[in-house]
């Protein structure tokens, strides 16, 4: 199921509303701001968890050798790094982002990684994969959902873009599940972080942002059964670290 709203329809851009057509580039904005520090406040502003939780990702992918794997919002490539050598020899590694900014940080980090074999990069939009139907056995999206304009439209095309027997996994910030610690969790999200943001970062608002989508993004239930009406199938989520994320799996058959 696809969106037919218009450029000038209304849409959230953290707790603002702001035209549909808009939106891209206001993220694209945000993360232009934070390419080169991005990393360092992923690692300080998780404690270094982001790391696990993106393992968790690749283990859950079962990757071997020979597949084609697309990795959507790669960002610096943290995701792209464990697959490569998985899907190796033979196998091929596509990181997308739809920030040129972000694709080239990835690009220098993939490169001074040593990985430059079974890699490829291309500056793409979610919502309009320019790939063939049925061309990856795996997606992966980790943290670049939420910042999607059109969310079902981007769902469609990963199920269009995945082989029979494929599947896609999205890691991505969800909905803390233990109450008591929603308080501890939103002063945190909303006094530390943009503080955090200015002093690292030099850009408060970018961080002020980032909580704001969490906050924005739907749900673990709401998400898989987005998945479930785009086309995909068997769809389930795993939470981590009590809900703070969640991993969402999608086959196609």
């Amino acid at each position: 199921m696809t969106s037919n709203a218009r450029d000038d329809d209304p849409i959230d851009f953290g707790y603002q509303r702001v035209p549909r057509g808009d939106k891209a580039r206001r993220v694209g904005e945000v993360f232009s701001s934070v390419a080169s520090r991005y990393d360092m406040m992923n690692d300080l502003m998780s404690a270094g968890l982001h790391r696990l939780w993106k393992r968790q990702t690749i283990a859950m992918a079962r990757l071997r050798p020979g597949q084609q794997v697309l990795d959507l919002a790669a960002g610096t490539g943290d995701l792209a790094r464990l697959m490569a050598p998985k899907v190796a020899p033979g196998g091929q590694v596509v990181m997308t982002d739809i920030n040129d900014a972000m694709l080239a940080e990835g690009r220098s980090r993939m490169i001074d990684s040593g990985l430059v074999s079974g890699i490829d990069y291309a500056l793409v939009n979610a919502e309009a994969l320019p790939f063939p139907a049925a061309s990856f056995d795996r997606i992966t999206i980790a943290f670049g959902l939420r910042n999607v304009t059109d969310k079902p439209r981007a769902l469609a095309e990963m199920r269009r873009v995945l082989r029979p027997g494929g599947f896609a996994l999205i890691l991505e910030f969800s909905q803390l599940y233990i109450r008591p610690l929603r308080p501890l969790y939103d002063a945190y999200s909303f006094q530390v972080l943009p503080r955090m943001g200015q002093a690292v970062a030099g850009d408060a608002d970018s961080y002020r942002y980032l909580a704001e989508s969490i906050r924005m993004h739907p749900d673990q239930a709401t998400l898989r059964d987005m998945m479930l009406e785009a086309g995909l199938e068997d769809c389930d989520y795993t939470n981590l670290s009590g809900g703070i994320v969640a991993i969402h799996r999608g086959y196609r058959y």
